[in-house]
């Protein structure tokens, strides 16, 4: 909590979220007092309306999450889209978020990542959306219910994934917060005794890539130097984007050079 949102919350006409049981807890320890209202995937479209007459008269509202941020998986984007077109500005007021808690201290590739949120429980749609992180050749990162972390980690590792490196997080930024590292098997093997406890996100590392053969990746570098660019940017295209070793990038990159 920041007290920036502190400010926010204690200023706003008022406050809507999912749960208000749980915020109130949040915000009488801050001593908040101001109005909290229900605002959750049932009733949003007969409350929205209701809160951009509102906002058109004037007042501003804040849109809190029961953990992390709002939208993310959680209630608001119809709301943020009501306003927008309603002409009402939408401030973000950041905070935790548990996908970039996890990806910053799960210890894989950041460099670019896809976010699935909550896969399907089961059927045709779960079974793409496991072979899309299997096949993808970035970090993937899901949020799961502690009952289903073993049954995604075991869908992964049958589909072609049980080598690969994963994270399950579960409570970040909370009192028990904890990273557990290791294969998606592992991991499967792990949470087929007991289910973690809290809230989970679980990331999974990208497939390695394929490698382009010497005579191709000097092919690219040939092309990239005689349109300018230079032997440097030549070197990081040929490691991520044809997979090529650090040692052979450099070597055909700096050719001309020798």
């Amino acid at each position: 909590m920041t007290y920036r949102a502190v400010e926010v919350l204690s200023s706003t006409a008022l406050v809507i979220a999912e749960d208000t049981r749980h915020s109130r807890r949040l915000l009488d320890h801050y001593r908040i007092t101001t109005p909290l209202r229900s605002y959750h995937e049932h009733n949003e479209a007969k409350e929205t309306p209701r809160l951009i007459a509102r906002l058109s008269e004037g007042e501003s509202i804040a849109l809190i999450s029961d953990a992390g941020t709002p939208l993310v998986s959680d209630p608001g984007a119809r709301l943020v889209d009501a306003a927008l077109v309603a002409g009402i500005k939408v401030v973000p007021v950041p905070g935790a978020s548990a996908v970039m808690a996890a990806l910053v201290g799960g210890g894989l590739s950041l460099d670019r990542f896809t976010f699935f949120g909550f896969l399907p429980r089961k059927g045709k749609e779960r079974g793409e959306m496991i072979a899309a992180i299997v096949s993808s050749p970035v970090t993937s990162v899901v949020y799961e219910a502690p009952s289903r972390v073993a049954d995604t980690l075991n869908d992964l590792a049958g589909a072609g994934a049980g080598e690969r490196r994963a994270v399950v997080a579960r409570e970040l930024t909370k009192q028990f917060e904890e990273f557990r590292r290791g294969s998606v098997a592992e991991l499967a093997s792990v949470y087929s005794v007991t289910d973690p406890k809290g809230e989970v996100v679980l990331l999974v590392a990208g497939a390695s890539r394929v490698g382009a053969s010497e005579s191709e990746l000097s092919s690219a570098a040939a092309e990239l130097l005689g349109a300018g660019k230079s032997a440097r940017e030549v070197m990081e295209h040929l490691i991520s984007d044809l997979g090529a070793p650090r040692n052979l990038a450099y070597r055909i990159a700096h050719a001309r050079e020798q």
